[in-house]
């Protein structure tokens, strides 16, 4: 299979028509979980940003020799090996922040995000395009974890990384569990509206 798509249409695959919080809705459970702040949202984004890059490019190098009845416990096993290493580089370097997600770090071998873009492009495709593909969604999810901290912190906290810019907090609500959800379904419909003015303005201008 033969990749069409240039890098810039990669990364912006990732980022915006593809996201995968705001517009696949994969991977949810750290997003309404652990996204109460900004740092936190950026943590295991980045966490996320490159077990999905190295495990894209492991999976593009080797997948001539992945039998197709085994390539989804394959893609499982690669996906936990750079886990485990992210895992002992955090608690190793980062032991505060480590401490606050350490569990949701774990939960990214789950992560439908990850394994549904080695099955959808890396096993297909080569290994630069595959690259630029886990850093297009890697950056998407990394986006969507940044924004839905950023909004449940300055509405829930009154902070932004810890900073107090409101001086009180205005609605607890937003750093309940319950209030991820309604984050996400607000920026969904952001990402949507965006999506449709995109359109109707290319169908204008064409």
């Amino acid at each position: 299979m033969t990749n069409t798509k240039s890098i810039g249409q990669l990364l912006s695959r990732g980022i915006l028509s593809e996201n995968p919080i705001f517009k696949l809705a994969l991977s949810m459970c750290p997003a309404v979980g652990i996204s109460t702040t900004v740092m936190n949202g950026v943590m295991l984004g980045v966490a996320v940003f490159f077990v999905q890059v190295f495990s894209s490019v492991t999976i593009s190098l080797f997948k001539d020799q992945i039998h197709p009845r085994i390539r989804i416990p394959t893609y499982t096993l690669t996906i936990a090996t750079w886990v485990t290493v992210i895992d002992l580089v955090l608690a190793a370097y980062m032991p505060g922040a480590y401490a606050k997600m350490g569990i949701f770090v774990k939960l990214i071998v789950a992560f439908a995000i990850i394994t549904m873009r080695l099955e959808m492009f890396a096993c297909k495709e080569n290994v630069k395009d595959s690259f630029w593909d886990g850093v297009g969604m890697g950056l998407g999810f990394l986006v969507g974890m940044v924004v839905i901290g950023f909004v449940r912190e300055l509405l829930g906290s009154g902070t932004i990384l810890g900073y107090d810019v409101l001086g009180f907090k205005p609605l607890l609500f937003f750093i309940l569990p319950c209030a991820g959800f309604f984050v996400v379904g607000l920026m969904m419909a952001f990402f949507n509206w965006i999506e449709v003015f995109y359109k109707q303005k290319r169908g204008v201008r064409s």
